[in-house]
């Protein structure tokens, strides 16, 4: 699978999930400061790599910034993507079971290695479930990217 990856600091935790993902045989696209040269700034690389994800140059995503919640808002201004901050493997399982998520968020500042490693089995594990419910609220947030739905 191809995983775009973004971070705004050079930091451990972004240096290991990188190293983490190759581990598990996944191709990695890097932005921001782990890939030099790069826009560091959290909006900018952040929507680098969803943008990714919506172009269909990556299947997923990783977004991380000091709180992950600056990295999730603007990875989800990109129409297509369902971005998902996640500080444990619960919410990584239920973000793809019951949001389809395609992007996950991550804190630099509260994700330690063992909870990442949880966080990405429970991630990569999980799939869009089947639910009638769930599917239709997914439908409705691409018709949101579409400015479908009206008030």
């Amino acid at each position: 699978m191809r995983i775009s990856v973004s971070s705004d600091m050079d930091e451990p935790v972004a240096r290991l999930l990188v190293a983490e993902l190759r581990e598990r045989g996944h191709e990695v696209l890097t932005h921001g400061a782990l890939s030099p040269g790069a826009d560091e700034r959290w909006a900018m690389c952040s929507e680098a790599a969803a943008r990714d994800v919506a172009a269909g140059t990556a299947d997923q995503a990783v977004v991380c910034c000091w709180t992950g919640t600056g990295a999730s808002i603007a990875a989800n201004k990109v129409p297509g993507v369902r971005a998902a901050l996640c500080a444990d493997a619960y919410t990584a399982d239920g973000a793809r079971r019951w949001n389809d998520a395609n992007v996950l968020a991550l804190s630099l500042r509260l994700t330690s290695a063992p909870v990442l490693k949880e966080i990405l089995d429970a991630w990569f594990a999980g799939a869009a479930g089947e639910d009638a419910e769930d599917r239709e609220n997914v439908t409705h947030i691409g018709r949101l990217d579409l400015r479908e739905v009206s008030s």
